[in-house]
Order: structure tokens, then C-alpha cells, then sequence
């Protein structure tokens, strides 16, 4: 995506939460330290199973007396319900603002065009609404969170033009992270499997969230012989569930096939460049691992 160009991310919902146990309610959940979120630093985290398997991702933001949380729009609904159930009694209000804010997201040049600053998830106010460096990578950008009625004046006045979305996101498989159908991940693949270390979403140092124990246990022991990955189908054609071969032994299970394919692959060397293999077989078709440039091991 280029300086002069932005994304309207229609695919994104936003709730609001606030309430005098808010900062309790959710920091005893997620996956991040809510610690770190202020009117200048934004955080990317998720909430897990009990087991420490995915449920949800989202980026969190501070907003007025409480915060906004950016999901996937699909997945909106069924993350307030599973905040809801973990409420109880506490003094803690959920609304749907999917109405009232919508998502742009603009390039990481426009945004240190406007701030100097390259922190992952520094935020400031534009126009009196939050522009957040993105907190998982960089290299994603940034996104402008406002009102229906604000936003295109906006980014009129950042001499931004109105590309597709899909130019975006292709942007996002390219680097390796996931946004799309994500909901395929459910209960499937273990949180940090999806790589959510390398991308911010984890803070071991915070103290419980849910999902902790099995998180806690595969890092520490060693036992991260899995990972989500960025699939290139140079082949034929992939369906989800299929498992991919490698010499006739599988190494891995189709889980996202469309529009931007990722598979979770065992990582039986946890040195992934002597693991990326080429012209793996997956039904009849043949595809290639890659690796994003984050992930160090």
C-alpha cells in the first residue's frame, strides 16, 4: 500500500467496554497486560480456552473512560457473548459501536509522516480519534479508528485515495499474519502456535490470563513444535483439512484455504530455515512453505 493510499477495513467490528471493573475484568482474561494501554500505546492480545487453545484475537485501545476492542466483524457477536459469560457480576458494560466506528488502515510511511514514532502500537490523536502504529508488525501500518461521519473527511484531509481492502490484507499474508477467517482457528491450534509471542499478544510476565498454564508450560519446556504458517500454492488446488506430505510423512493440516491460505506445520527442528521445504504435497496439489522474516527461530 503506498503513502497515498488507504483501506477502509469493512471487515472489522468494534466494541466498547467500560465500567468501574473493567481494567480488572479484562486483564484477568487476555492474553496481554492491559498495563500497558493508554491514550499513547495500544496492545494486540487475545483470549484463549482454558486448555490455551485460539478463541479470538483483537487490538485494544484506550477510549474516554474505558477501551474499544478492533476484531474481526464476524467473530463480533461471539466474543461479546464469551465476555459476557466471563462478567458475572462484575460492574462491567458491553456495547456494539460497529455502527458508530469504522477501521482505515494507511501505510507505516504515512504514519511516521505524521509522528516520528516506529514503537509498536504508539498511538495518537488525529482529528481527536486514535492512529495506532500496529502492534503485531510494523510493517503493517497503521489504522485510523473513527466515527462514520468523521472518517472520510479524514482522510481527505491526509490526501489519502480509497483503495480495495483485499490489497491490504494481501499485504498481511505476504508478512506472514494472519486476519482473515480466523475463526477457523478455533479450538484447533493452541494460541501460542499462532505465533502470538512474535507478534505482541503474550505477556508471561503479567500473571494469569486464561489459557496460561499450557501456554506457560509449552514455552518454558521448549514444546512449541508447531506453528501457524503462510502457505504459496504453486499447484492445483487446497481444501481445508487437507493434510500436507512431505515424502509420503505429514507435516501439516490445511486450516485457512482461502483467500489467503495458512496451515499449522509441524516444526520438528525449531530452526525453521532448515525446515522450509518446497513442493509439499497436499492432496493434488503441491505448495510451498514460507517463513515470515519475525519469526527469529
Amino acid at each position: 500500500m503506498k503513502i497515498t493510499e488507504t483501506c477502509i477495513l469493512g471487515d472489522r467490528g468494534v466494541i466498547y467496554i467500560k465500567g468501574a471493573d473493567t481494567r480488572e475484568f479484562l486483564q484477568n482474561i487476555i492474553t496481554n497486560n492491559l498495563d500497558k494501554v493508554s491514550d499513547k500505546q495500544s496492545i494486540y492480545s487475545s483470549l484463549l480456552t482454558p486448555q490455551g487453545k485460539y478463541l479470538f484475537d483483537f487490538i485494544i485501545l484506550k477510549h474516554k473512560e474505558g477501551y474499544l476492542i478492533d476484531c474481526e466483524k464476524t467473530e463480533l457477536e461471539n466474543l461479546m457473548k464469551i465476555l459476557n459469560l466471563y462478567k458475572l457480576r462484575s460492574k462491567v458494560e458491553l456495547l456494539n459501536f460497529s455502527n458508530e466506528f469504522v477501521v482505515a488502515s494507511v501505510s507505516y510511511e504515512k504514519f511516521l509522516s505524521l509522528e516520528n514514532n516506529q514503537t509498536p502500537g504508539f498511538t495518537f490523536k488525529y482529528s481527536e480519534d486514535p492512529m495506532i502504529l500496529d502492534p503485531r508488525n510494523v510493517n503493517l501500518g497503521a489504522r485510523l479508528i473513527s466515527s462514520m461521519e468523521k472518517i472520510y473527511l479524514s482522510l481527505k484531509n491526509l490526501n489519502l485515495k480509497i483503495i480495495d481492502q483485499n490489497i491490504y490484507y494481501k499485504k498481511s499474508f505476504d508478512l506472514g499474519i494472519a486476519q482473515i477467517n480466523c475463526s477457523k482457528l478455533k479450538d484447533k491450534i493452541f494460541g501460542i502456535e499462532c505465533n502470538f509471542e512474535e507478534l505482541n499478544a503474550i505477556d508471561f510476565k503479567k500473571g494469569c490470563f486464561v489459557g496460561q498454564e499450557n501456554t506457560s508450560r509449552i514455552k518454558l519446556r521448549n514444546k512449541l513444535h508447531r506453528r501457524l504458517l503462510p502457505l504459496k500454492i504453486k499447484e492445483g488446488n487446497i481444501v481445508e483439512g487437507e493434510l500436507i506430505k512431505f515424502n509420503n510423512n505429514e507435516i501439516g493440516r490445511i486450516l485457512i484455504h482461502q483467500p489467503f491460505p495458512f496451515a499449522i506445520i509441524k516444526v520438528i527442528n525449531p530452526n525453521l530455515n532448515d525446515f522450509i521445504r518446497k513442493n509439499l504435497i497436499c492432496g493434488s496439489a503441491k505448495i510451498e512453505i514460507t517463513k515470515p522474516e519475525w519469526i527469529k527461530s
